[in-house]
Parts: C-alpha cells; sequence; structure tokens
C-alpha cells in the first residue's frame, strides 16, 4: 500500500469545514437546529476539501471475507465453514447486509481474502485470497510481513477500482468467523488495554469460552510491547479482511473518498490504518457504535462520535449502510435550503 500522504487537517479547523458551517448559520433557520446533521455536513466537506460537498452516491459496501487460526482456540461457538456458507449466501444477494444496502441503495461487492473452505470460485465473489486463514494468533503471529502487505494491497486495490467505477462513497463490511477475537486483540494492542477491557461476546459466547477468548488475546499480546511497529502488530494480530479493511480505507481517504465505518471489525482495522497514516481519521465517518467494548474502546482513541447507536453486533457493514442516508441528508441540507438572505431577498 504506497500512497502520496499529507496528514490532512482536523476537520474543525479545516476550511471547506469552516465553509460548510457558515453556509449551514446562513440557512433559513435557527443557528444550529439541525445539531449533529450539521457538523456531519461539515465533516463531509473536510474530506471532499470542497464546500457544498458531492453526494455520497452512488455507494459501494465491500465485505471482505476472511478466515482465523485462532478458532482452533476455541473462542467461537460456531464452526469455520459459516464463513464459506455466508460468503455463498452474500453472493446470491440474500444477506442482511444486502437487505439494509437495498433500503440505503448501495450496491454490495463481496471480496474473498482469505476463506478457509472455500472449494471452488463462487460466482459474484471478488477472488483476491492470499491464503486460506490465518495463523493461530494465540501462538504464533498470524501472518507474515508480506501476507499482511499484500492485504493491504487488496483492499486499496478494491478501493480504487470501486472509485474508478464511480462510487463517490465506500462502505467496509466483513465475514468471518470468529474475528473478534483479532480485532479485539489489535484495540488492546494500539490502545494500550487489556484483554478484559476489549473483549466481548461476540456472536453469543457463553462464559466458557469469553474466558478462552481473553485467554487467547492475552497470549496473542505478550509478544507485543508499547510502540512496537504497526504493521508488525498487525501482521502478528489481525486478520487477513482487517488488513484488506485497513487499505481499502487508506486508499479512499488519499482519494477524499468518504469511507463510513462499520463496527467493531472495521474499527480495529480503522486503527491499524490511521497507525500507518496518521490522519486517515479525518476522512471517515463512524457509521454506528458497536455493542462490543472494543468499539467504543476504539472510536474513542480515534476521537469519533458514531453516526447511529442501534444496540447492532453483526457486521457486514449492516450498521453503516444505515448511516448513508443521514450522509446525503447533510449533503442536501448544504445544497437545497434556502438561506435567510434568499428569503429576505438580500
Amino acid at each position: 500500500m504506497h500512497r502520496s500522504w499529507e496528514e490532512p487537517a482536523d476537520p474543525t479547523v479545516d476550511p471547506s469545514a469552516r465553509a460548510a458551517r457558515e453556509r449551514f448559520d446562513a440557512l433559513a433557520k435557527p443557528t444550529g437546529s439541525l445539531g449533529r446533521l450539521e457538523a456531519l455536513g461539515a465533516r463531509l466537506a473536510a474530506i471532499a476539501g470542497s464546500c457544498p460537498p458531492p453526494r455520497p452516491a452512488p455507494a459501494t459496501v465491500a465485505v471482505f471475507a476472511a478466515d482465523h487460526g485462532v478458532h482452533a482456540a476455541g473462542v467461537t461457538a460456531w464452526p469455520q465453514e459459516i464463513t464459506s456458507t455466508m460468503v455463498g449466501v452474500m453472493a446470491s444477494g440474500r444477506a442482511s447486509v444486502q437487505a439494509l444496502a437495498a433500503a440505503a441503495q448501495a450496491e454490495v461487492v463481496v471480496v474473498d481474502v482469505g476463506v478457509a473452505h472455500r472449494t471452488a470460485p463462487v460466482d459474484g465473489v471478488l477472488d483476491r485470497s492470499i491464503r486460506r486463514g490465518t495463523r493461530d494468533l494465540s501462538v504464533e503471529p498470524a501472518m507474515t510481513l508480506a501476507e499482511v502487505s499484500r492485504a493491504l494491497d487488496v483492499g486499496a486495490e478494491v478501493a480504487d477500482e470501486l472509485i474508478a467505477g464511480g462510487a463517490r462513497c465506500l462502505v467496509t463490511g466483513e465475514m468471518g468467523i470468529g474475528n473478534t477475537t483479532p480485532a479485539s486483540a489489535l484495540v488492546a494492542a494500539y490502545c494500550g488495554r487489556s484483554a478484559a477491557e476489549v473483549t466481548g461476546r461476540g456472536a453469543g459466547a457463553d462464559d466458557e469460552t469469553l474466558a478462552r477468548k481473553v485467554g487467547a488475546i492475552e497470549s496473542g499480546l505478550s509478544r507485543h510491547d508499547p510502540g512496537d511497529d504497526p504493521l508488525v502488530v498487525l501482521a502478528s494480530l489481525g486478520g487477513l479482511e482487517i488488513a484488506a479493511m485497513a487499505g481499502f480505507v487508506a486508499a479512499a481517504a488519499s482519494q477524499r473518498v468518504p469511507v463510513v465505518i462499520d463496527g467493531v471489525i472495521a474499527d480495529a482495522a480503522l486503527l491499524a490504518a490511521e497507525r500507518l497514516l496518521p490522519g486517515v481519521r479525518h476522512r471517515v465517518v463512524a457509521g454506528h457504535r458497536s455493542t462490543e467494548p472494543a468499539a467504543t474502546i476504539a472510536l474513542d482513541e480515534l476521537g469519533l462520535e458514531p453516526v447511529l447507536d442501534l444496540d447492532m453486533r453483526l457486521g457486514e457493514g449492516t450498521g453503516a449502510v444505515l448511516a448513508l442516508p443521514l450522509l446525503d441528508a447533510a449533503v442536501r441540507a448544504l445544497t437545497d435550503v434556502a438561506t435567510i438572505a434568499d428569503v429576505m431577498g438580500d
């Protein structure tokens, strides 16, 4: 992932964001009466570098799918084969993410970057597989540096392709049984938190499974010290889909195309991208707050306030895609509402 990068200004001081705030203040309405929608419009202006910003449409959700060697440590009750099964469901257009994306008028692209039990190519799925799942992070690094670099490149390439094809807003999605374990491990490592602080129940873990999950993360964290190279940390504790999402976010940020970030897995990917390219966080929108504890820890570390909080924890991009109509509304308010000067005839 080789990007020309100059750290962007914080949206609170960005000139385009300032112009958007001034425009909102000039509209025919009480000052500040659109609440957080005004901050969202200003953020989109900062991302685009223009006021008003372009409408965030058409939008595309990229669902990166991969498996995890740490599954062998008993961190989830779900069989690993579910990843491959759900990729097939997504390819048929019948997964949750497709239903919610249709409501938001967004497209969905599914990308296999490391599904373990894929037996043959699947129509409707981009085959960018790097290896058939990662190694077990609780006993050894999940990926080599070459593998994590390739995953970053795959994510960047997908973003570039979607933007070249006309997408004006991207959404992060993922699928991978057991992937809350590597995501939580990354949040712990990047934020200096303990395994117990970041670890949630994921897809319904019971007490014994939760204890194994905490233990697996503790084992992975024991290989690292604060200040370790963020790429080494990503390779050691992450997943192929997490690294691909990090590259996806960074590539879009370099082109000033907004990315709407989904739940805890995507939050971990954004943390990785931010550590690799400081300032990436200024060119994304946090779509929603996952119920996983690592999600709030990551968002607080990044200084991001999510658009939605619906007690969701499914993944796939389902929470983030629901925020898309609000992004569009923020831009339409900037472009379509009369100013006080218009109304008064000045």
